[in-house]
C-alpha cells in the first residue's frame, strides 16, 4: 500500500481564485515527482503532459533503472555504492564536466529515494541476466520505466491532480522575475491561458526537432533515429531560451547510444540498443574497425557508442560476434543477421565480403590466449592491431556468425536550463521567484558529455521533489 492510498482517493483539486497552485509542464518522472511532491503538501496542481494518454511519461517510460547511493545492501541492491565510487563514475563519463555541487546533491539524495518511489508505488527486482554487472549500483524497476510512470500517474489521481493530455505548451509568460501563466493548445483546440502560483518545467529537450538537430549537428543529424519520444520538441525551451533565460550545456552533447538499425525514427525506446559491441568487432560502412570495443565495462562505455557511429560515414556501423557470445548480452527487440560464413553474412549485411573477412582476420591474429570473463574486465586483449581491443578480445571463429546495423540513437538533448540547488531557473541577474525546473530540460547542468547508466532517473527523482518542495512552499 503506497502512503497515498491509506489516505484514500481524493477528490481532482480546483484552481484557487482562477489560479492553481502549481502548473507542471511536461508528463514524465520529473514532472510527476514534482506533482507527487506538491499534493502531498496540500497545492492544487494540474500537469499538462504533451503526449496523448498511451504515450504519457516521456523518456522515463523506456527507462529500466535508476543509479542509487547506497552504503550498505539495501532491497535489491547488493554491496555499497557510496557519494565518492559514484561520483568518480560520473566523472570518467563526463570527462569532468559537470557542476559537482549539484552532482553530489544528486547523489546524495538517491538514496533516499528508493524508499520514496517503493512507498509511491515503484517495484523493484533484482539485476537479470546481461545486467548483473549493474547489480550494485543499479535499482531496476519491476515491469520497466513504464510501470514507474503508471504508479506515478496512480498516485497523482489519488491526491487529486488534474492531469490534461496532449496539452502543447507553446509559451511561459514572463513578468519581471515572475511567471504569470503559460500558453497552451489541448488536443489541438485553441490557445488557452492556464494561470498558476507556481510553474514545474519538466518538459524534456529537443531531440525530436529535426530541424534544431541538424542545425547544431550539421547534415548527418538527419540520418540520426530518436530512440526516446517525439514529443519532446524544445518547445518550451526555446521559448526560455528567446526570453533570456540562462542556459547550460553543449547543443551537440546527448545522451545518443548505439540502437538497432531496423529500429523506427522515433520512440523505439530502450529495446532497440545494443549491447553486444564488447564481444564484438564492429566496423563501418567500409569494413574497417575504428574503436577500442572493449575499452571498459558496458555501463561506463555504452553512451559514447552512438557518437562514435554518427562520426562514421552514413553514420552506420555494424557488430559482427560468433555462437559463442551470442547469449552473453540483453538481447535486442529485433533478430540478429545470421550467415554461415563471414563473407555469407557479409553480404547479408550490405558489407565488402573481402574487406570484412581481411578485417575479422587480422583481428583473430591478433588475439591473445588467456580466460575470458564476460562480467569483468578480463584484460584479454589484441597485440599488433589498430585499434586495440583491451578487454574480451576473443577471436571471432565458431559458426554461425552473427551481425547487427548499428545506428545513433539519440535519447535526449543535454542544452537546458540552468537551475539552482533549490531547482530555481536562473536569469543571468538572479533567479525566476516562481519558476523551477527538472528532468532533461535542466540535466545539462550536470551532464556536460556522456552518460552514466540509471543517472537521468537520478536526477529527475531528486530534482523534481526538491522542485516540487520548493513550489508548494513558495506559494502555500
Amino acid at each position: 500500500m503506497t502512503c497515498h492510498a491509506r489516505w484514500g482517493r481524493r477528490k481532482p483539486t480546483a484552481p484557487r481564485d482562477g489560479k492553481w497552485d502549481l502548473v507542471v509542464v511536461g508528463g514524465g518522472n520529473a514532472a510527476l515527482c514534482a506533482a507527487i511532491t506538491a499534493a502531498e503538501a496540500g497545492a492544487s496542481v494540474i500537469i499538462l503532459e504533451g503526449a496523448p494518454k498511451p504515450y504519457r511519461g516521456g523518456n522515463s517510460r523506456h527507462t529500466r533503472n535508476f543509479r542509487c547511493m547506497h552504503e550498505a545492501p539495501v532491497s535489491v541492491l547488493t554491496g555499497s555504492y557510496g557519494e565518492d565510487e559514484y561520483f568518480d563514475d560520473l566523472m570518467l563519463v563526463t570527462k569532468g564536466q559537470t557542476d559537482e555541487a549539484l552532482a553530489r546533491m544528486v547523489i546524495r539524495n538517491s538514496e533516499g529515494c528508493f524508499s520514496w518511489m517503493a512507498a509511491h508505488g515503484v517495484h523493484f527486482q533484482p539485476s537479470l541476466s546481461g545486467t548483473l554487472s549493474l547489480s550494485r549500483t543499479n535499482a531496476f524497476f519491476l515491469g520497466g520505466g513504464k510501470a514507474l510512470v503508471n504508479a506515478y500517474y496512480n498516485a497523482c489521481e489519488d491526491l487529486g491532480v488534474t492531469v490534461l493530455y496532449e496539452a502543447q505548451v507553446s509559451h511561459v509568460h514572463l513578468e519581471g522575475e515572475h511567471c504569470s501563466h503559460v500558453e497552451v493548445s489541448v488536443a489541438g483546440g485553441p490557445v488557452q491561458r492556464i494561470e498558476g502560483r507556481g510553474f514545474v518545467l519538466a518538459s524534456g529537450g529537443f531531440q525530436s526537432d529535426i530541424d534544431w538537430l541538424t542545425r547544431a549537428w550539421g547534415p548527418s543529424a538527419a540520418n540520426f533515429l530518436i530512440r526516446g519520444t517525439p514529443y519532446n520538441r524544445g518547445t518550451v525551451l526555446r521559448d526560455m531560451i528567446d526570453q533570456g533565460i540562462e542556459t547550460v550545456g553543449d547543443p551537440t552533447q546527448c545522451h545518443c547510444v548505439a540502437i538497432d538499425g531496423r529500429a523506427p525514427k522515433y520512440d523505439g525506446g530502450i529495446c532497440t540498443r545494443l549491447d553486444c559491441v564488447p564481444f564484438s568487432v564492429v566496423v563501418n560502412r567500409d569494413a574497417a574497425r575504428f574503436y577500442d570495443e572493449g575499452q571498459d565495462t558496458w555501463p561506463k562505455r555504452y553512451a559514447i557508442w552512438g557518437r562514435l557511429v554518427a562520426a562514421e560515414p552514413d553514420q552506420v556501423a555494424f557488430a559482427i560476434i560468433d555462437a559463442r557470445s551470442l547469449d552473453l548480452f540483453m538481447p535486442s527487440v529485433f533478430p540478429p543477421i545470421k550467415g554461415a560464413t563471414i563473407g555469407e553474412l557479409a553480404e547479408r549485411l550490405g558489407l565488402d565480403p573481402g574487406r570484412l573477412e581481411a578485417t575479422i582476420s587480422e583481428f583473430n591474429a591478433a588475439c591473445r590466449p588467456g580466460k575470458f570473463h564476460p562480467t569483468e574486465l578480463d584484460g584479454l586483449r589484441t597485440e599488433g592491431v589498430a585499434p586495440p581491443k583491451t578487454n574480451w578480445a576473443r577471436p571471432i571463429i565458431e559458426p554461425p556468425f552473427y551481425g547487427y546495423a548499428l545506428r545513433p540513437g539519440v535519447t535526449f538533448t543535454y542544452l537546458g536550463l540552468k537551475v539552482s540547488d533549490r531547482a530555481q531557473v536562473q536569469r543571468p541577474y538572479g533567479a525566476l521567484a516562481n519558476v523551477w525546473a527538472a528532468g532533461e530540460i535542466m540535466a545539462g547542468s550536470i551532464l556536460g558529455q556522456g552518460y552514466l547508466a540509471g543517472f537521468g532517473m537520478a536526477i529527475g527523482t531528486v530534482f523534481g521533489r526538491i522542485a516540487g518542495k520548493e513550489a508548494a512552499e513558495h506559494v502555500l
